[in-house]
Order: C-alpha cells, then structure tokens, then sequence
C-alpha cells in the first residue's frame, strides 16, 4: 500500500461495523519500519476523506468534526 487514502479506506472495509482504526496503524500499514514519517500524509489523507464525507473522526466514542488532538477513524453511517 502506498496511497494512505486507499490504505486507510482498505483498512476500514476489513473492520467490522462501527469499528474504528487508528491513524498509527495506516502509517505501520504503509511503512512498517519508518512509520511515524508517514504519519503528515495519513492525516491529510484523513482531512480529505472528511470532508469527502467518507470517513468520520471520533475520540472516545464522542463525534469530532474535524482532526484535532487523538482521534480515531470510522466509516461514514457505521454508528
């Protein structure tokens, strides 16, 4: 996986309902041995697929509605 778009969208098909991923995992997904260097390109990945209506954020089960802080990455309609 190179696109931490469809890494992050292929991540979340593989999940079940409602679960959520982590914006570290993409980037492990992407570059195991040099992950965190992926980390600035997960999270614009992750600002698109927001505003794209793809993607929703949440932190502790509680909705964000934009990238702030810790967050965690869900599908779109899985509540």
């Amino acid at each position: 996986m190179i696109d931490p778009r469809a890494a992050i969208l292929d991540l979340l098909a593989r999940r079940a309902a409602g679960a959520t991923i982590c914006p570290s995992e993409v980037a492990r997904a992407l570059s195991p041995e040099d992950w965190r260097s992926m980390m600035p390109s997960v999270h614009a990945a992750v600002d698109r697929l927001v505003q794209d209506g793809s993607v929703r954020l949440s932190w502790k089960g509680k909705p964000l509605a934009t990238r702030s802080g810790p967050y965690r990455i869900g599908r779109f309609g899985d509540d």
